[in-house]
């Protein structure tokens, strides 16, 4: 049995749902802001947030990130790690995103490999990456590095060999069925993921956690914390409970994961043992 504390993560809205696909998906800073609230007392330390223009449009604004953390900020104080997407989702090419969490100098950050890098022989696109994570370590940002598949772990590894990727233990997010049939994940879904992950020499120090879609989400996020991962639920990818029905709100995804966690006799871990648990040993 795995005592190491489990990190949740909420993704409560991610970039292309609005409140007419759910009227308890949060699009401005309040209701990201109660989603917040009512996610860490569901047993969340981290949101990863995205933030919408007035037509709920997907955005990388600085300013409407500040406005944003702030709400949640006042809600939870440092209760919960706020996590900043770069997520391109069709509007923004890789100098905008950069250049946008730049700006923004997030707590944390997540950036999408592939986004970024889709060819690791792409010397200009490896070096603007290079700089930009130099840029966050030097600012202490902690980032999250999101892979799509076993090809993007390995070229994930690659980068790290080159030094491009700062050293020290990776935190990385796993999407599990992002090309598969209709987006519906599954548990095996994790297992080309481990297997290119357990080819490096270092992996027993990766900090890895997953993601999934449709209505198996929670028993991909239960393997997922079986093995000593850790999950990230919501509405970004999933709107069904375990049995089927349509969940009321995302914290009711985080407590499913909450009791999957439980029931595997991993506590969960608070914000500060996830900021540990992410930053990594000194």
């Amino acid at each position: 049995m795995n005592a190491q504390p489990a990190i949740l993560t909420v993704a409560p809205n991610g970039a292309r749902r609005t409140t007419g696909d759910h009227a308890a998906l949060p699009v401005v800073p309040a209701t990201l802001a109660e989603t917040a609230r009512t996610c860490r007392e569901a047993g969340a330390a981290m949101i990863h947030l995205h933030v919408r223009d007035s037509g709920q449009r997907h955005s990388l604004d600085p300013e409407l990130y500040r406005q944003a953390t702030a709400a949640i900020r006042t809600a939870v104080g440092d209760d919960l790690v706020v996590q900043a997407t770069s997520e391109a989702a069709g509007i923004y090419q890789a100098p905008a995103q950069l250049a946008a969490m730049r700006a923004l100098a997030p707590e944390a950050v997540s950036l999408g490999l592939r986004e970024f890098v889709p060819d690791d022989a792409d010397a200009e696109a490896v070096d603007a990456f290079a700089r930009f994570l130099a840029f966050a370590n030097e600012q202490r940002i902690m980032v999250q590095h999101i892979l799509y598949d076993d090809t993007d772990v390995e070229r994930f590894q690659r980068l790290r060999g080159r030094k491009v990727v700062p050293q020290g233990p990776p935190n990385v997010l796993f999407v599990l069925g992002r090309y598969s049939k209709d987006q519906q994940s599954e548990p095996a879904d994790i297992e080309p993921f481990l297997a290119a992950m357990r080819a490096t020499p270092d992996h027993a120090g990766w900090l890895w956690s997953v993601c999934a879609f449709g209505a198996q989400e929670s028993a991909c996020a239960a393997r997922a914390l079986e093995l000593s991962g850790h999950a990230r639920v919501g509405f970004e990818n999933n709107m069904q409970l375990a049995d089927g029905s349509i969940a009321p709100d995302n914290a009711a995804l985080v407590r499913q994961a909450a009791k999957a966690a439980e029931s595997l006799g991993r506590p969960l871990a608070d914000p500060a043992t996830a900021r540990r648990l992410m930053t990594g040993p000194d």
